[in-house]
């Protein structure tokens, strides 16, 4: 039986792959290309097309024997969801709901789903719990909290389970150097730093250094992504022996600030990286931090990479051996 991965040639989703493929598993992929690399996708077969593509799904689904599904597949800038909703709600949740549609015509009754910490919008405690008010502030976050909540209503109607995991900041590398991150424009800080490392940035610039912490700069949880990608098999795994749905926080419990993100990538790379200051930007908590007691109680999920220095050291090796990522 194989795992169809929607969205497996993005970052998370390829490192997922590879991780799946490292258990022995038989994987097929669905991407359609728009921001993914098929270079990243590791022995994998693969499908190039949207998930509104129903015939394509129905050719996915029939000639593959596909028993359970890892959804990646979503447009997820924040910053772009605000100016662009309608392209977000048809892209996210629209695919999203083909997608199940075809799940329970063909069978198919499990499925993780890579949901987000911007589900909570502003958080009203820290640690973030799993039952904590939904209030999202973008349409990013909505859409992927319509898309849980389409799958909770379609678990009550035709048992289709799922695993929802709301995760914040993805980072570092396959160990090894095969794939890493590579988006256009880059967007997450770790990347950015490093590109200022290698000379692609002048300076990086800190939004705002007088917020409520140590430093004054705010704090984000930072997840390996091969630690993300092991959750997801293990939630993947608690549905076909409990079969029971679930939502789930991925987060390594403490945070880093952007100044120790900064330092941190400085003491790895052994370059004098430039920081510059800049006034924050408008609807920027100063605490993001997600509570993961939950995952690791009940899916056994005890993240491999945990600190700020395995993170960023994997990542650079990637960066610094493809500069200009997966481009030839």
């Amino acid at each position: 039986m194989a795992i169809l991965v929607t969205g497996g040639a993005g970052y998370i989703g390829s490192h997922t792959v590879l991780y799946l493929n490292q258990q022995g598993e038989e994987v097929i992929v669905l991407d359609n290309l728009q921001k993914g690399h098929i270079d990243a996708v590791q022995n994998a077969k693969f499908y190039q097309g949207e998930l509104k593509n129903e015939s394509l799904l129905d050719e996915i689904f029939t000639s593959n024997q596909i028993n359970s599904v890892i959804h990646f597949a979503a447009n997820s800038l924040v910053g772009e969801s605000v100016e662009k909703p309608l392209e977000y709600y048809e892209n996210n949740v629209i695919g999203s709901y083909h997608l199940i549609k075809k799940m329970v015509e063909h069978n198919v009754k499990n499925i993780v789903f890579s949901s987000t910490a911007a589900t909570y919008g502003n958080p009203v405690k820290v640690p973030i719990q799993e039952n904590d008010p939904t209030v999202p502030t973008n349409p990013y976050g909505d859409t992927k909290l319509a898309i849980e909540k389409m799958l909770k209503w379609a678990d009550g109607a035709y048992g289709l389970k799922s695993v929802c995991l709301r995760y914040f900041n993805a980072a570092g590398a396959d160990p090894e150097g095969k794939i890493g991150e590579d988006h256009t424009p880059e967007s997450h800080l770790i990347p950015i730093v490093l590109q200022a490392a290698l000379g692609q940035r002048e300076n990086v610039a800190i939004f705002g250094d007088d917020y409520p912490t140590e430093d004054g700069t705010c704090i984000r949880d930072y997840i390996h992504v091969l630690d993300l990608a092991a959750a997801h098999y293990l939630a993947l795994k608690k549905l076909h022996e409990t079969e029971e749905s679930g939502v789930y926080n991925l987060g390594n419990g403490t945070g880093f600030s952007v100044k120790q993100v900064i330092d941190t990538c400085r003491k790895v790379t052994g370059k004098d990286i430039a920081a510059i200051m800049a006034t924050r930007r408008a609807g920027d908590p100063a605490v993001l931090i997600a509570s993961s007691e939950k995952a690791q109680t009940e899916l056994g999920w005890i993240p491999k990479y945990p600190t700020l220095e395995e993170i960023v050291s994997h990542a650079w090796n990637w960066h610094k051996h493809h500069p200009n990522g997966y481009q030839k």
